[in-house]
């Protein structure tokens, strides 16, 4: 007999459906799976036979064929257990609804006992399901949550290979299915622990940081060891607009395919915060491996990417960050395949002036030499900081600032309010333009549209490229940091007050960059 059951495999963050098609005909025992299955697709065989025998559901017997197709697309995973042994059972047995079988999904793996254990790329399955116009997909009781929040498709959490059978068998009928999640994952989101008010002083740092997330701009923050760098940057978060919904599920399905996501939420409902350690290899940063996996830039997407200590990466790591900071996306190529994952995030780092971090402190002597300094700000190549709009000088905290009440301290959430108004001004401005929602995604054409100067404006731009011999490149940012601040004070037009802001966030062309 011949049976046919859906599944699927990703490539990338987006789901390929897959076909399993199972004969099983007379003749001496034989199991052979084809449609280049990988070792975990072929070893599948002694988890699935023994799953069915340990649930006390018929083991078919004779010579077994299970195509994968389509045929050339490679398939890997044990996520593919539960979908081959329905395929079996049903090509065995009469007993299951041919009907409700082709208008459902199934994915899981098996243990020896017969239960399902949870797997990744659940959340692109179920968007595909859906696409495809599938009414159910059966998935592991711990990933329905993740399933279901795609409206209008039911997710049918399973134990065990009999849950799976029962529901093929008898229908929904006595069983408790998940669908309509979205709202509700939404709608739990939990909010922010850290908040602004606890930053003694630095409110010119704090200033930068609102253009910053007003923006969605890039930013650098350059002081001494113990001024407040890695404090303000976790506070980043808390200040930028909440995730939309299709901006979440796009965050979702990356995490999901990374196999990192809260199975009891579902959906990623807060903006990501990533800070990986300085030793991250280039693939831990950007992604890959034999089937490449997400890296740290793309579990950032739609979140801040914290890089404390930049000149402690190793070079090669950061240069190649330069392309997905430009085009928000990375493409990975392998001997077999080539996938490309999203990558835009809000690009967040700190370093110390010197080695020994001092350098210009007011309290402190700094005891390195000329050469150590240059050697150390070497190591972040010119390229990479062109592409980082805002370089802020973060000064020690005084004891008077310290010891001040923060009942006073302004609070995220307010920052937050006027970091929105921004963003949706912004959103007014680029209505119609896809994947242009904040000023610093803007091209060319886009600057030149909205980024106009009267002469005054003008005239001070130029005398401060004359000055700091800045890049073209350069010059573009700080267009885009000025129509931001622009952007903030509810102005039409960029005036020279906003200029000279955005100047003023060119620290490291200013002093030590060009020193």
């Amino acid at each position: 007999m011949l049976s046919r059951v859906w599944s699927s495999t990703t490539i990338g963050v987006d789901a390929l459906p897959i076909e399993v098609e199972t004969h099983i005909d007379s003749g001496l025992p034989k199991y052979t799976v084809v449609g280049l299955p990988h070792g975990a697709v072929r070893e599948s065989r002694d988890r699935i036979l023994s799953a069915l025998k340990n649930s006390s559901l018929p083991v078919p017997r004779g010579r077994i064929t299970i195509n994968l197709a389509p045929a050339d697309v490679p398939k890997e995973g044990a996520a593919f257990d539960l979908p081959l042994a329905v395929g079996l059972l049903a090509a065995y047995t009469d007993r299951i609804d041919t009907m409700r079988l082709h208008s459902t999904w199934v994915m899981g793996e098996l243990a020896l006992d017969g239960s399902v254990r949870p797997v990744r790329g659940v959340l692109p399955m179920a968007i595909k399901a859906w696409a495809q116009g599938c009414d159910y997909v059966i998935v592991p009781k711990e990933n329905a949550r993740e399933a279901a929040v795609v409206d209008g498709l039911s997710a049918v959490p399973v134990e065990t290979v009999e849950d799976a059978m029962r529901f093929l068998v008898e229908g929904p009928d006595g069983m408790t299915l998940c669908h309509n999640a979205l709202s509700e994952a939404s709608a739990n989101g939990t909010p922010q622990s850290i908040d602004f008010a606890d930053v003694r002083g630095q409110d010119n740092v704090k200033r930068a940081l609102e253009v910053a997330a007003a923006g969605g701009h890039n930013v650098l923050m350059v002081g001494p060891p113990g001024s407040g760098k890695t404090m303000l940057a976790r506070r980043m978060p808390g200040i930028l607009p909440p995730l939309s919904t299709s901006e979440a599920l796009e965050t979702t399905k990356i995490y999901s395919v990374h196999g990192t996501l809260d199975a009891s939420k579902g959906l990623v409902t807060q903006r990501p915060f990533r800070s990986p350690h300085h030793t991250i290899s280039d693939a831990g940063l950007c992604g890959g491996g034999a089937n490449p996996t997400p890296g740290e830039i793309s579990l950032a997407h739609n979140g801040v990417l914290f890089l404390d200590e930049l000149p402690e990466f190793q070079r090669r790591v950061l240069e190649v960050m330069r392309q997905p900071i430009e085009e928000g996306r990375i493409t990975i190529s392998r001997a077999r395949t080539t996938v490309t994952y999203p990558a835009r995030f809000m690009l967040v780092a700190s370093m110390n002036p010197c080695p020994c971090g001092y350098l210009n402190d007011p309290k402190r002597e700094c005891v390195c030499r000329p050469a150590q300094i240059q050697r150390y700000l070497g190591k972040i190549s010119g390229p990479l900081m062109d592409r980082i709009d805002l370089h802020i000088e973060v000064a020690p905290v005084d004891f008077d600032e310290l010891q001040s009440d923060s009942r006073g301290a302004e609070r995220s959430k307010d920052i937050r309010g006027r970091v929105m108004s921004a963003r949706d001004t912004q959103s007014g401005r680029f209505s119609g333009r896809e994947g242009l929602h904040a000023n610093a995604q803007m091209g060319a054409r886009a600057v030149q549209e909205h980024c106009g100067l009267d002469s005054e404006g003008t005239a001070l731009l130029k005398m401060a490229i004359d000055r700091l011999g800045l890049s073209a490149r350069a010059y573009t940012r700080v267009l885009k940091v000025a129509r931001t601040i622009a952007d903030l004070d509810q102005a039409a037009s960029i005036r020279s007050a906003h200029i000279s802001e955005a100047i003023q966030y060119r620290t490291l062309d200013r002093d030590w960059w060009n020193g």
